[in-house]
C-alpha cells in the first residue's frame, strides 16, 4: 500500500511533534499502520469499488475523503500502540466515525462519488443478493 498516505498528510489531523512522539519517530511504524487502515478500508470497500486502483493513486490523483477515512484509521492504530487504554476521545470518535462511514458505503446507504466501481466479477463474487427461507416448520399428524 506504499505511498497511498504521505507524511505530510497527517499534518491535518495530527501535529508532527506529536506523531514523532508516539511513533518515536520510526517510520516503518506509521507504514504498518496504514497498511493495517487500508487492508481494514478494503474490507468493506471491495466488491462496491475497485480499492486496488483506489489506493494505488497518488497525490492529487487520490480521493479526499478516501484519504482523510485512511488517516483517521493509520492515525487510531498509532495510537494503540502507544496507550490502549488511554486514547483520546477524539481519535476513538474518528475512528468510529470512519468505520460506520465503511459500513455505510458497504451497505449501499452512501455512495462515494469519484471513486472507481469494482468490475463485473468482482461485483459478482460479492453480490449484494442474500438467500433466506423461513424456519423449518413441525408437522403434528
Amino acid at each position: 500500500m506504499e505511498n497511498f498516505i504521505s507524511k505530510q498528510d497527517y499534518s491535518a489531523s495530527i501535529h508532527a511533534e506529536i506523531l514523532d512522539a508516539v511513533t518515536r519517530a520510526d517510520d516503518a511504524v506509521i507504514e504498518v499502520c496504514e497498511d493495517r487502515a487500508i487492508a481494514e478500508m478494503k474490507g468493506y470497500l471491495t466488491g462496491k469499488y475497485d480499492t486496488d486502483k483506489a489506493f494505488a493513486a497518488r497525490e492529487k490523483e487520490r480521493h479526499e475523503l478516501l484519504l482523510m477515512m485512511a488517516i483517521d484509521i493509520a492515525v487510531y492504530h498509532i495510537f494503540c500502540i502507544h496507550n490502549p487504554r488511554n486514547i483520546s476521545k477524539i481519535r476513538e470518535e474518528r475512528y468510529k466515525r470512519a468505520v460506520e462511514w465503511l459500513k455505510g458505503v458497504r451497505r449501499g446507504d452512501i455512495v462515494v462519488d469519484g471513486l472507481p466501481v469494482a468490475g463485473e466479477e468482482i461485483r459478482d463474487r460479492n453480490s449484494d443478493h442474500i438467500l433466506m427461507s423461513n424456519p423449518k416448520r413441525t408437522s403434528h399428524i
